[in-house]
């Protein structure tokens, strides 16, 4: 097995091209070498040899005909998710080099999830500013479904925020910074906002504001829902916008849920108050995912020990619950 990894590898050094590879992703994306090839403005027989040359040098099959045109292997479909990482590398190095020429010093690109977004992720990027006030860095908001496809295709640096609780671990790092619990929240002005010791059942008769469907903390939140006699919110509104969600816990009777740190300002400043109810599920994780080490720019490298650094004053501040 090592002679034949170490033989796949010389080829691969030796006569593996880009324009191979631009072919392959493109096949892959078409399912077809036809518009593939007219895409890449090579002919097809020119297309096919080129997909044929890959497949003797990698010695496996890398796509299957079929009466609709071509389907990527598993052989393919592993090929084809390295060739993206390698062109989006290319087109890192290319920004970076483009940063740093206008005096920037270098760039990442950071996912957040809503639990990263109040707190975590700004204390992490001032820390970077201090010591690298022209560092270039972008910040993508999104769910894991969202994120985590670009982090392993090389367009984002690292994801922030809650870890998956089971998908989206593969060829990945992950850290984890502290546990999160999540508060059920209303604005000041909603009926139950004094009210103590409160149960579901004096939470039933009012509206909620719920994270996408297909979070983890959704899929919680609805299993809970069909433990309380398949309870169904009579208004049910799906948002992954803090801004939004505060605006509408402040005009509407809602409950939102939220996790404890993110919320923590607005509770503190009275825009927003928690419920006393204990939410039963919800609690997990919440750190960082990166591809490993060695893909970081020296300025991911520096955001990430910011992070580590944040998230270890965020410990310290937060109360015990």
């Amino acid at each position: 097995m090592a002679t034949r990894h170490t033989r796949i590898v010389e080829r691969a050094l030796t006569r593996l091209k880009l324009r191979q590879l631009r072919l392959l992703v493109a096949v892959g994306q078409h399912g077809s070498i036809q518009n593939a090839a007219r895409d890449l403005n090579i002919s097809q027989p020119a297309a096919t040899k080129m997909i044929q040359d890959l497949e003797v040098d990698f010695e496996v099959k890398l796509f299957e005909r079929t009466n609709r045109g071509v389907v990527p292997t598993v052989f393919g479909d592993s090929l084809i998710r390295h060739g993206k990482l390698i062109f989006a590398q290319v087109s890192n190095a290319a920004q970076e080099l483009d940063d740093l020429n206008e005096g920037n010093s270098g760039r990442v690109v950071v996912g957040t999830l809503l639990a990263a977004s109040p707190s975590l992720l700004p204390m992490a990027v001032e820390r970077v500013l201090q010591d690298r006030p022209k560092v270039a860095i972008k910040i993508v908001e999104g769910t894991h479904e969202v994120l985590m496809p670009g982090l392993l295709s090389g367009e984002i640096d690292m994801v922030v925020g809650r870890l998956p609780s089971h998908r989206h671990r593969e060829n990945i790092t992950q850290e984890k910074f502290f546990d999160e619990r999540i508060l059920a929240v209303v604005g000041p002005q909603h009926p139950l906002a004094c009210e103590s010791n409160l149960t579901f059942d004096d939470i039933r008769p009012h509206g909620w504001i719920l994270p996408p469907i297909e979070t983890t903390l959704r899929r919680q939140t609805d299993q809970f829902f069909i433990r309380q006699d398949q309870y169904m919110p009579q208004t049910a509104i799906e948002s992954v916008s803090y801004l939004a969600n505060r605006a509408l816990l402040r005009s509407h009777d809602f409950i939102g849920l939220m996790p404890a740190h993110v919320a923590a300002l607005d509770i503190e400043n009275g825009l927003l108050t928690p419920l006393d109810w204990v939410v039963p599920f919800g609690a997990g994780p919440v750190g960082v995912s990166y591809r490993d080490q060695q893909s970081l720019s020296p300025a991911g490298g520096a955001l990430l020990a910011a992070l580590h650094a944040a998230a270890a004053e965020i410990a310290r501040l937060t109360p015990a619950s």
